[in-house]
C-alpha cells in the first residue's frame, strides 16, 4: 500500500465561504479569504509535490488524515510570573473558527493533480484541529485497497 506523509508549516487557511464582488464585466464570485487561501494552497501543493517526487498519482480510493495545529491566543496564557503557562480556564479543544470542514476542503483541493487525480477519490477523512506549536498541518494520504 502506497502512502505519503508530510508537514506543511504555517497557519492553515479555510476554503468555502464565497463573496460576490461587482466588476465592470459583471459580478464575480470569489473566496472570502482569497488573500490567505491562495498562498496556503500553494504551500500545501508544493510540500506534497516535493514529498511525492516522481511517483505517479494515486488512482484509486484514498484515505486522508489531517491534523491542523494552531497557536493558542494570548488570552489563554497567564501573566506576570505565570507568563508562558496555559491558564487552567483555557479551553482544551479548539472550538472557534476556522471551521474544520472548510480547512479540509482547502487541503483536498490543494492535493488534486499533485497526490491524486481528483478529490472525489477521497473515500475517508480523519481530521482534527488543535492548539500547539509550531502552527502547521500534518497530512497523511494512503491508498485504500
Amino acid at each position: 500500500m502506497r502512502a505519503v506523509t508530510f508537514v506543511v508549516p504555517g497557519i492553515a487557511a479555510s476554503q468555502g465561504s464565497k463573496t460576490v464582488v461587482p466588476t465592470k464585466a459583471g459580478p464575480r464570485v470569489r473566496e472570502s479569504n482569497e488573500q490567505r487561501l491562495k498562498p496556503w494552497r500553494m504551500s500545501v501543493a508544493a510540500t506534497a509535490h516535493d514529498e511525492m517526487g516522481n511517483a505517479p498519482l494515486f488512482t484509486g480510493g484514498v484515505q486522508l488524515d489531517v491534523t491542523f495545529v494552531f497557536p493558542r491566543p494570548g488570552g489563554h496564557f497567564g501573566t506576570g510570573r505565570n507568563a508562558g503557562s496555559v491558564k487552567a480556564s483555557a479551553p482544551e479543544h479548539m472550538t472557534v473558527r476556522p471551521d474544520l470542514s472548510k480547512l479540509v476542503r482547502a487541503v483536498e483541493d490543494s492535493l488534486t493533480g499533485v497526490v491524486y487525480r481528483d478529490d472525489s477519490q477521497v473515500v475517508g477523512i480523519r481530521a482534527r484541529k488543535t492548539y500547539g506549536e509550531p502552527a502547521s498541518a500534518r497530512i497523511s494520504i494512503w491508498e485504500v485497497l
